[in-house]
């Protein structure tokens, strides 16, 4: 039986990731530290499933605490690691908490792969890397040298110590630059569940900017199924660094995705508008013909088709089922 390594286990990203590798066979040792960035609780309830399966290990820690990584078995195939301090908006408030988790993390990570000789790592990157990029869509072979948070440019720092290890190490590394991922457990910081709970709450939605600014929001499923896709390619190839978009490339305004928001839940759209915040980007949109033929990544759950799935899971009903 597989081992897997995954770090982040209760996020919203990593609770469906170990869902689904016990759903798939494997044995999972997860690691999260609640981070306070918000409520434990909500962390707990992702995951209660998990922690009743008997292939199941969890453990409350910290990455950066290298005593718990020594103390893991030296048995492990690959290492998920998703583990990071999110919210750009929040990073730039605090810069040097986001480089530690995110940066430092990571590299103790490497460290300690290094020390166990563990080969294979699935690293979770972000799309806020690409910044205010001009091409569209995103490349993985555009240029990357202008982010604009810190939350952006710990990711891409830590993009680039992978390939350090992969290159003195050779450790087998696939980072995979996530699009505005959604779906049922979503943080509550993210738009798409601020909104939800301010429609229901019939309170005004506000929205930052004028509407247009655009994003390429990915089901959550599809990006678990992407997570898989890799550690299968990292299992069936040898001197692996790659660097793969997984986004649903059909970006939606910020404007439409309200409205869709309003359609499905039966109300009446209700909008302030306030100037856009420092670290935002206007636009992500990710080409992923290189998910697609490396690792047979095709999304298949539109926009609107998500949302109704995270309505019935947030147990709203409204006109979802139109």
């Amino acid at each position: 039986m597989p081992k897997v390594f995954l770090t982040g286990c209760a996020g919203f990203i990593g609770s469906h990731t170990s869902e689904m590798l016990l759903n798939k066979g494997y044995q999972v040792i997860g690691i999260d530290n609640f981070d306070a960035y918000y409520s434990r609780a909500l962390k707990e309830e992702n995951l209660k499933t998990q922690l009743n399966h008997p292939n199941f290990t969890f453990i409350e820690g910290d990455i950066n605490d290298y005593a718990i990584l020594n103390a893991l078995p030296n048995d492990i195939d690959t290492v998920v690691h998703l583990a990071a301090k999110t919210g750009v908006r929040s990073s730039i408030a605090d810069p040097l908490g986001y480089f530690k988790a995110n940066v430092t993390g990571t590299q103790n990570i490497l460290g300690w792969m290094q020390k166990s000789r563990i080969k294979k790592m699935v690293f979770a990157s972000s799309s806020s890397i690409y910044g205010n990029n001009v091409k569209v869509p995103f490349s993985e072979s555009d240029n990357v040298e202008q982010q604009i948070s810190p939350y952006a440019a710990a990711k891409r720092s830590a993009e680039l110590i992978n390939h350090v290890y992969h290159h003195l190490y050779g450790i087998n590394i696939i980072n995979l630059r996530f699009f505005t991922v959604f779906g049922p457990r979503q943080r509550p910081d993210l738009a798409i569940r601020k909104f939800i709970e301010s429609i229901s709450e019939n309170k005004p939605v506000t929205l930052y900017g004028d509407g247009s600014s655009s994003r390429d929001y990915t089901y959550v499923g599809d990006i678990v199924q992407g997570i898989f896709n890799a550690i299968t390619y990292l299992n069936e190839h040898e001197n692996v660094f790659e660097i793969i978009n997984l986004g649903n490339s059909s970006p939606i305004s910020l404007t439409e995705m309200v409205n869709i928001l309003y359609e499905l839940m039966g109300s009446k759209p209700n909008i302030q508008y306030k100037p856009m915040q420092e670290g935002d980007v206007n636009r992500t949109f990710a080409d992923i013909e290189k998910a697609k033929r490396l690792l047979k990544y095709q999304p298949s759950t539109p926009f609107k088709e998500g949302i109704q799935k995270f309505l019935s899971w947030y147990g709203i009903t409204g006109n979802a089922n139109k």
